[in-house]
């Protein structure tokens, strides 16, 4: 039987959730952890998932998945919103 987390992080708009999503989709949780997680964007809300065997694996994912939500959103506060109204830098890919 596993453990499963779903979480709802909201942001101020769109624009940054999604920035937050493709900045964190590229990390991928590594093998050996036992942690599944799958991101998406609703609306101004960035959705997490996480499933594990262990809630003790899902703990360690969900600490280092804010430590990157608190970097990514204090760099927005020391830089400032997006100063663009498109944000297309991994629609390219």
């Amino acid at each position: 039987m596993g453990v499963t987390l779903n979480i709802e992080v909201p942001f101020p708009n769109n624009q940054q959730a999604q920035i937050v999503y493709d900045v964190l989709r590229v990390d991928r949780e590594p093998s050996r952890s036992g942690v599944e997680k799958e991101l998406k964007v609703k609306d101004c809300i960035l959705v997490a998932k996480f499933t594990a065997e262990l809630p003790r694996q899902i703990r360690v994912s969900i600490n280092g998945f804010f430590d990157k939500i608190d970097l990514i959103t204090e760099t927005f506060d020391n830089f400032g919103p997006p100063v663009s109204e498109s944000y297309s830098h991994f629609n390219n890919a």
